[in-house]
């Protein structure tokens, strides 16, 4: 299973949404369908889509960055991407990158597709962003000290052309449990920030490592939510889940399965025992 899973938050087009991104991205497919949750993966990376109701929506502090080295692969990418969505920055040619482009798509998920020499690889970008402005080498270097076969592959500064900012993040990549993921800084005025529209779900073994992402990302700062959910202390979300939990949501008996989502209700930290006493009825 996939360690870190994004999480997408929908206003009732969680499947909708998914048939739309499957079928234009390669060896992707639609794993699981519910009227809550649809599951797909894109060319390898695993995703949840929730129909969460219009509490959240995407802003562009978490993007979804594609590489891909076919010019010809990420024009027919940003036509359908960008239709009936927000061009934040035209695909075209610019000092970092002959080409690259950023948009919004109809749902109001946010991609950036970048002209690259590797196969297609989708990551995770994270933005870091006023408040947040100056953070993002502290979160990279707190997540790679978590997660297991974690790297930083590079990290680029400002530097001499902006030496007010010259120590801050220009683009950053890094691996966790083998996933790679990108981090960078803007110290302009933005009207976003992290929300969780777009969360990481951490799949855990057991209730001790259940414990452990809690604690850790919870510390200095960090905040507890409902039902699995906290903010670590630069306000991007997660979701510490044990596989327990969804074995347990997904049994065939329904009785059993909905004892376990009223006691999951009552929860912050998930209760591994707890979920277990309910399903068995005690």
């Amino acid at each position: 299973m996939q360690k870190i899973t994004p999480f997408l938050w929908f206003d009732g087009k969680a499947q909708e949404a998914a048939e739309f991104y499957t079928a234009i991205f390669k060896n992707s497919s639609i794993n699981g369908v519910n009227p809550m949750v649809t599951t797909f993966q894109l060319n390898g990376l695993h995703f949840s889509a929730l129909n969460g109701g219009p509490m959240y929506k995407f802003s562009n502090a978490i993007s979804l960055f594609v590489t891909c080295n076919s010019k010809e692969e990420i024009d027919y990418l940003w036509k359908n991407l960008s239709d009936d969505g927000t061009v934040l920055m035209d695909l075209g040619s610019y000092p970092w990158n002959e080409n690259y482009g950023w948009t919004t798509d109809k749902y109001g998920l946010s991609w950036q597709l970048f002209f690259g020499d590797k196969e297609q690889e989708i990551a995770p970008s994270l933005l870091f962003v006023n408040e947040q402005f100056g953070n993002a080498e502290a979160a990279i270097n707190l997540y790679t000290s978590l997660f297991d076969a974690s790297k930083i592959i590079s990290m680029s500064r400002y530097g001499d052309t902006s030496p007010e900012f010259k120590d801050n993040i220009l683009h950053a990549e890094f691996q966790l449990e083998h996933q790679t993921f990108k981090a960078m800084e803007s110290h302009a005025n933005h009207d976003f920030h992290f929300n969780e529209a777009f969360s990481f779900v951490i799949n855990c073994e057991d209730q001790k490592e259940v414990d452990f992402y809690w604690s850790k990302l919870t510390q200095d700062g960090g905040k507890e939510s409902q039902c699995a959910w906290l903010k670590d202390k630069f306000g991007v979300s997660w979701q510490v889940v044990p596989k327990l939990l969804t074995a347990l949501l997904n049994d065939k008996d329904r009785e059993k399965a909905d004892r376990v989502m009223n006691a999951m209700l009552q929860m912050k930290k998930i209760d591994c025992q707890k979920l277990q006493d309910a399903y068995d009825g005690k």
